[in-house]
């Protein structure tokens, strides 16, 4: 195996490709007593058109197939259920699936091989019938109209529709209840083969265990996997700009909602490592908009907010920074977060107090098993790597790459939608 010195971290990272492609990556903690187990693939929701492998022609699958995929995976042909099968040994499982993965967890303390070597079998056993795809149809399909009445899901949703045109990331992860009565288990099966092929696809374990039979057991398990090629995924062609500047509408809260998005071009902005990028925009927003920021401090005083949340969306040619806020002032919410774009005061004193904070909160998150899962697992599904230098490239950020990027980012290219109380519920 090869070893990664996770610099500034006091960690290693040990990885290895299999012959059929699946890379496994090992992260030993060995004053720790638990483990953490992801198999997962780079699979998500907005893939949805693409030339399956041995054919010409694309292929569109009904969105939501990749969060529909995951609920499959846990009906096996024997009936037995994975989740009550961790639960026996007080192990703990769980699946997601996100824009552009899916992963398949367990975690606990004890019977460690056991559960490496089940849940390598059960997602490696796809079982999906006539009948088994129709009942899921049903499941799922409450449970989107369920998210569907929640007032920040609404707000989140109209956001990205206003922002994308066509990009896929405009439809929620779970699909929407019509293209979900479209699945048929021969989309499934495709899209098995395609996207849960080993080289699409990584392991990572992190916490007390023994690589040495752990690589055994997934040697035992996986190297019988036959690797295919893959699928093409059809390129998306997304306009730099928003779909629509301004929309409103209402719905049952007592209390306004703002979203803001912010949609930048990748290609604008110059030739630079996706992680520098992603690091300096992300201290951009942290600076204009963090819970320690001026902005917050002004609004928390004037009582702009009731509360704030914001994050980046980060797609392969756009950054799309997202603000959802509940707000009895709804439109000076809105004028005062345009304004902290229009007027940049960027101090450099905060940079650099913000990147001891972010040094800082790397070294203590990297003391916790659960953290150090998500932020490998982030860096892998991102960057198709683990990142042996974050910390040094933190630290060697500066205020002039960061002017540099901001000179070439159009603050006008936003969307704002506002969600406000019905008249019968004022």
């Amino acid at each position: 195996m090869r070893k990664i010195n996770l610099k500034g971290l006091d960690l290693s990272a040990y990885t290895e490709k299999l012959e059929n492609g699946l890379e496994v990556i090992f992260v030993p903690f060995e004053k720790k007593s638990n483990y953490y187990i992801s198999y997962a693939t780079r699979f998500g929701s907005e893939i949805t058109s693409f030339i399956p492998q041995g054919e010409k022609k694309v292929h569109k699958v009904p969105d939501g197939i990749a969060h529909f995929l995951e609920h499959k995976m846990f009906e096996q042909e024997s009936g037995e259920d994975p989740f009550a099968y961790f639960s026996q040994s007080g192990t703990g499982s769980n699946a997601s699936t996100s824009y552009n993965s899916t992963q398949y967890i367990c975690y606990g303390t004890k019977n460690f091989l056991e559960n490496l070597r089940y849940l390598i079998q059960f997602v490696n056993a796809p079982y999906y019938t006539d009948d088994n795809v129709e009942k899921e149809k049903g499941i799922i399909a409450e449970e989107l109209k369920m998210y569907a009445d929640l007032p920040d899901v609404q707000l989140e949703s109209r956001l990205r529709e206003n922002i994308y045109h066509v990009h896929p990331r405009r439809v929620d992860i779970g699909g929407t209840v019509d293209e979900i009565y479209k699945i048929t288990k021969e989309d499934l099966y495709l899209c098995y083969r395609n996207f849960y092929s080993p080289s699409n696809m990584f392991l990572l374990v992190v916490g007390k265990f023994s690589m040495d039979d752990a690589m055994r057991v997934i040697h035992e398990e996986l190297d019988k996997r036959e690797n295919i090629e893959g699928a093409s995924v059809a390129p998306i062609k997304e306009k730099k700009t928003v779909r629509k500047k301004e929309d409103s509408f209402t719905s049952n809260i007592q209390v306004s909602k703002i979203a803001f998005g912010l949609k930048v071009d990748v290609h604008s902005l110059g030739e630079y490592d996706d992680l520098e990028l992603d690091l300096y925009l992300m201290m951009l927003t942290t600076m204009l908009f963090g819970s320690s920021s001026l902005f917050r401090e002004r609004a928390r005083s004037e009582k702009l907010f009731n509360n704030f949340y914001s994050d980046w969306d980060n797609t392969k040619d756009y950054r799309t920074y997202m603000i959802l806020a509940s707000t009895n002032q709804p439109e000076k919410l809105i004028s005062k977060i345009k304004d902290e774009f229009s007027n940049l005061a960027l101090d450099d004193a905060m940079f650099q107090r913000m990147k001891k904070v972010w040094i800082a909160n790397e070294v203590k998150m990297a003391d916790y098993i659960d953290s150090t899962v998500n932020n490998i697992y982030d860096d892998l599904i991102r960057y198709h790597k683990v990142i042996p230098n974050k910390v040094d490239v933190i630290r060697n950020m500066n205020m002039e790459t960061l002017q540099e990027i901001v000179s070439h980012i159009d603050f006008h290219n936003t969307s704002v939608v506002v969600m406000r109380p019905r008249e019968e519920i004022l």
